[in-house]
């Protein structure tokens, strides 16, 4: 197996820091979210897997929107998790699904993508995790679990190894995360309480 590139060790260092810090309610992850997205854009073109380096972009200004957002509260505060409506939840796996279909055959028929269609799920099915994410809805966590069932086995095959490691930490970082989510859910005088560097 091949050592990661310098950069590959970056976007994921970097990354998961954001990742552990969305679980545990901590504002830094949006920052640290627009860094890593930055090296994985970089890193996800130079593997020919372009619905994940367009992905990246979108994580860019979504950063930027969730980080205002989970900061409207008071300094101590953030927004309560909530639960999204079963209609709008259906909705969104539609989008992710047409998502997957649609800029799978368009880079199947106009590219030289690897795995054009499970590439394209992955852009799909993060996109509505982040969204819900933003808002802090529970159900961002059964996104997320999807979205790492499906990198694990890319990323491995492009090579990516450290990348697919990581995604599979994620994996389980969704567990604790909508378990977390769950909890404040559940006891919503607690749920607000941010940690704040």
């Amino acid at each position: 197996m091949l050592m990661p590139s310098p950069l590959e060790l970056a976007a994921n260092g970097v990354t998961t820091i954001s990742i552990v810090l969305a679980a545990r309610n901590h504002v830094l992850t949006w920052p640290l979210g627009i860094v890593g997205a930055v090296l994985f854009a970089v890193l996800f073109s130079s593997t020919q897997l372009y619905a994940d380096a367009l992905l990246q972009v979108f994580f860019m200004a979504t950063s930027v929107i969730g980080w205002r957002t989970w900061q409207r509260g008071d300094s101590a505060r953030l927004p309560p998790v909530t639960r999204t409506a079963p209609g709008s939840l259906g909705i969104m796996l539609c989008a992710a699904l047409t998502v997957t279909v649609t800029y799978g055959q368009l880079l199947h028929h106009f590219t030289d993508a690897y795995m054009p269609f499970i590439d394209s799920a992955v852009l799909g099915f993060s996109v509505m995790a982040q969204l819900l994410l933003m808002q802090r809805r529970l159900e961002t966590w059964g996104f997320w679990l999807i979205v790492n069932s499906l990198s694990v086995p890319l990323f491995a095959s492009r090579g990516l190894h450290l990348t697919a490691a990581l995604y599979a930490f994620y994996w389980v970082n969704a567990l604790w995360g909508g378990w977390h989510w769950w909890q404040q859910y559940r006891a919503p005088s607690v749920n607000t309480t941010a940690e704040r560097a």
